[in-house]
């Protein structure tokens, strides 16, 4: 510590000044050579440990530069004066100024939003200026709801489908504003590229979101699926026809020996976390036509916390039965009971119809007996969703796995 000096900290007192050699002064600068600010010479004579100070000649060498004089003080800054609130001047008609006294003593502009004045609000001389007011314009709500049945690995069918519909452009990005879309699961399998599929929705839901919009998607039963063939593959499972494994479910169930290739972690999370059911605009929407979702709470908040909580567990038996329980169909297709189905869920969760993929529309409509296609009619007769159940339910599977069509659908649908 310097003689003389000391600190200032918690029960010591006010630190004392050290007289320095001399105070600092403005060094000398000269016009930057590339028209910039000002710089310090290059070639400053110094004497000691300080340069030469402007308005100072330089010293001879081994001179001693002599002790500051006194620091004049500083005068004080003379007062502001009072200047009144502008008055608020109305127009007059035929122009001209208003009388004096106008009663609008003590009148604060502030009190209102400024005002705009447009070009062309400018008369010729002795008119007034016409002051327009533009009020705020309100928040123009949530965009068009879109959804998207089953893709199942059919990447070109995906992005052609988006583009006919406006929500992606031709370099393939999201050019929906703030249009929401929801995908109704069943990203992989079957098709060839389930994991482009996925590639391109987790970047498509971070291209919405920056646009005002959203893109979201659930969880259908091929994400458990493929969860289950990564995490356990053959690790015994018990299903009700005996003893199963996961990976030759998935096989079975056509799974792409080129998706499990190229699945990453960041897949895997993703698939994880997505919801099971949400309601959106009035519209259940859920993956699977079955009611199996009351067995997992009495509200969708309920039942995609469980459903999270058990594949949280890592547990193969507790996985399989969940992709068994959401591989049911056909709950709302009988006439009779189908309705009476849907209505149990819209009673328990909200909404006023149901709408969900899984089950591929030419099987509801009888059209074909297998996914291989075999069985009367054909899926080339689907050409958009299948409303049925008294109205009730909304199915948006198209069956493209069986030539049929990737249904992307605004909501509300009538019919």
């Amino acid at each position: 510590m310097v003689e003389g000096s000391m600190t200032q900290g918690a029960g010591q007192g006010p630190a004392m000044r050290t007289e320095t050699l001399r105070d600092f002064r403005v060094p000398v600068t000269e016009p930057h050579p590339y028209g910039g600010p000002a710089r310090f010479p290059e070639e400053a004579p110094v004497y000691g440990e300080y340069p030469a100070y402007y308005g100072e000649p330089a010293p001879a060498p081994g001179a001693v530069p002599p002790p500051p004089g006194p620091v004049p003080p500083v005068p004080p800054a003379p007062p502001v004066p009072h200047v009144p609130p502008v008055p608020h001047v109305p127009p007059q008609p035929g122009g001209g100024m208003p009388p004096a006294d106008d009663g609008m003593d003590g009148y604060t502009p502030t009190q209102r939003d400024l005002p705009v004045i447009r070009p062309g609000d400018l008369g010729g001389p002795g008119d007034t200026v016409q002051v327009h007011y533009v009020p705020q314009q309100a928040p123009s709500g949530p965009g068009p709801l879109y959804v998207v049945g089953d893709v199942h690995g059919y990447l070109d069918e995906l992005v052609a489908e988006l583009q006919a519909q406006g929500i992606i452009d031709a370099d393939l990005r999201w050019s929906a504003g703030n249009a929401r879309i929801w995908f109704l699961g069943d990203f992989t399998d079957r098709g060839p590229d389930g994991i482009g599929v996925i590639d391109l929705v987790m970047r498509l839901s971070a291209e919405a979101a920056a646009a005002g919009g959203y893109c979201k998607a659930l969880m259908g039963n091929h994400e458990l699926l493929l969860i289950g063939a990564k995490r356990f593959g053959d690790t015994p499972v018990q299903s009700g026809a005996g003893t199963a494994t996961f990976q030759a479910a998935w096989l079975l169930n056509g799974g792409q020996r080129t998706d499990m290739e190229r699945l990453e972690d960041v897949h895997l999370q993703w698939m994880s976390r997505l919801d099971a059911a949400v309601l959106e605009d009035g519209h259940l929407l859920l993956h699977s036509d079955t009611t199996a979702y009351l067995d997992y709470g009495d509200s969708i908040e309920d039942v995609n916390d469980t459903i999270h909580e058990l594949l949280n567990r890592n547990d193969a038996d507790i996985t399989w039965d969940l992709f068994r329980k959401f591989t049911k169909r056909f709950a709302f297709r009988d006439e009779e009971t189908g309705p009476q189905a849907v209505r149990e869920l819209l009673d328990t969760y909200g909404g006023s119809r149901v709408v969900h993929g899984h089950s591929p529309i030419p099987y509801l409509l009888g059209e074909v007996g297998t996914e291989d296609g075999d069985g009367t009619g054909g899926p080339e007769l689907v050409d958009g969703p299948h409303v049925y159940a008294g109205g009730l339910a909304i199915a948006m599977d198209g069956g493209v796995t069986m030539a049929g069509k990737l249904l992307v659908v605004q909501l509300p649908l009538n019919g």
